[in-house]
């Protein structure tokens, strides 16, 4: 089956992937955008997972500024090289990962970065809301672990659903980026600020 340059163009927009990729991607499947689009964004996982371990000692700073001034973000997004860092891509990116931020008020960066104890206690109130429905252990267990996840969604950044587009976390978003601009992505820190919040 021939391959359209607009059925080409309409998966570069849906993913952000370089033309020959998409062209492939298509081709493979007979020109099934849907499927183009799980194909390139399973590729581009197992690329941002080959990278995952390099260091990002380059990158950005950003800051945003919202809502007249009542609330505003600074955010650390790393990357490997200033080259990279310089790209309207990657400015892009760090630009709407800072919005992000300043709309959906995550706490923390990564799973990894919250506290053992939040977690902890987060897990026994939802054991406790099962204590009495006489539910098997294994049972209880994943129901518990689907709140973990749901709990995660909420409070980290990479879980959070993007404001852009609800289908997809702020890590996915990472990830299509690495596997677009081909180095590892990090968002180490950032902050938040909203007018009132201190004095409470």
């Amino acid at each position: 089956m021939a391959i359209s340059a607009t059925q080409v163009k309409e998966l570069r927009d849906k993913t952000g992937a370089g033309f020959m990729d998409c062209k492939s991607a298509l081709a493979e499947v007979d020109g099934d955008i849907d499927k183009a689009v799980t194909i390139l964004r399973t590729r581009g996982q197992a690329r941002a997972a080959k990278r995952s371990g390099r260091s990002t000692s380059q990158g950005l700073v950003a800051s945003y500024i919202h809502m007249g001034g009542q609330v505003g973000v600074l955010v650390e997004v790393g990357c490997e090289s200033d080259f990279v860092a310089r790209t309207d891509e990657f400015q892009q990116l760090v630009r709407e990962i800072a919005m992000h931020i300043a709309a959906a008020n995550p706490l923390y960066a990564t799973r990894e970065a919250v506290p053992a104890e939040d977690l902890d206690r987060e897990k026994a109130i939802f054991r406790a809301q099962f204590e009495a429905s006489n539910k098997p252990p294994q049972v209880v267990d994943k129901i518990v672990e689907g709140k973990v996840n749901s709990y995660y969604q909420q409070v980290v950044l990479l879980d959070q659903p993007s404001i852009r587009d609800p289908k997809t976390s702020v890590g996915a978003l990472v990830t299509a980026a690495i596997a677009k601009m081909g180095e590892n992505i990090t968002i180490p820190r950032f902050a938040r600020f909203k007018i009132g919040d201190a004095a409470n």
